[in-house]
């Protein structure tokens, strides 16, 4: 087979994407190469105008166009509430349940120590100024893994300082599971979190 280096290199930039494997990279470089020009342009161009125009938001860290985002300047969201995230796109996953009508705060990451990452490379400090302005709860919407769950805890010890009322998402069994496929973790949790009906 003939060697094709500008298309390696741009199976390589697509593999480095989350969530694509080789044989996705593979699927969308075949993709690109067979659209029309027009098409390949077109994304192009909007990478490029996303890359120039949205930056992050001086008060939540979550991304924006605007300064400050939609969610912190809009005057109907209650600044009581704080719901606190890893990364902006968990803003996103948390809006489109449309149940959150608080403010959000985007620590940028999760504490992983392996990786060399401390309290000092999230916005912890900016989180901390923000609950002392006023807010009353803050709702912990890290991941449930080892790291999410490390965050949580050494945010607990940070905030029960400041008198804030700190919560934790409900975790538990997904809807239209079977027990039978849940892990322990998953089913303890799901027990300890029960609620009256």
């Amino acid at each position: 087979m003939t060697r094709l280096p500008s298309f390696e290199r741009l199976l390589a930039a697509l593999e480095r994407l989350p969530g694509i494997g080789p044989k996705s990279s593979r699927r969308l470089a075949h993709h690109l190469m067979a659209a029309a020009p027009e098409e390949a342009e077109a994304l192009l161009a909007a990478v490029r105008e996303a890359r120039e125009r949205t930056r992050s938001c001086s008060t939540c860290h979550a991304l924006t166009e605007e300064e400050p985002c939609a969610i912190c300047a809009d005057p109907g969201r209650d600044g009581r509430l704080l719901a606190v995230v890893e990364e902006p796109h968990d803003v996103e996953v948390l809006e489109r349940t449309r149940e959150f009508r608080g403010r959000y705060h985007v620590l940028g990451g999760a504490l992983a120590p392996l990786r060399g990452i401390g309290p000092d490379d999230l916005h912890v400090t900016d989180l901390l100024a923000r609950v002392a302005d006023g807010v009353e709860e803050v709702i912990l919407a890290t991941n449930p893994n080892v790291e999410g769950e490390a965050t949580a805890l050494y945010l607990v010890r940070r905030l029960k300082p400041l008198g804030v009322r700190v919560t934790r998402l409900a975790l538990g069994l997904p809807v239209g599971a079977a027990l039978e496929f849940a892990d322990e973790l998953t089913l303890s949790r799901s027990l300890s979190g029960r609620r009256e009906v």
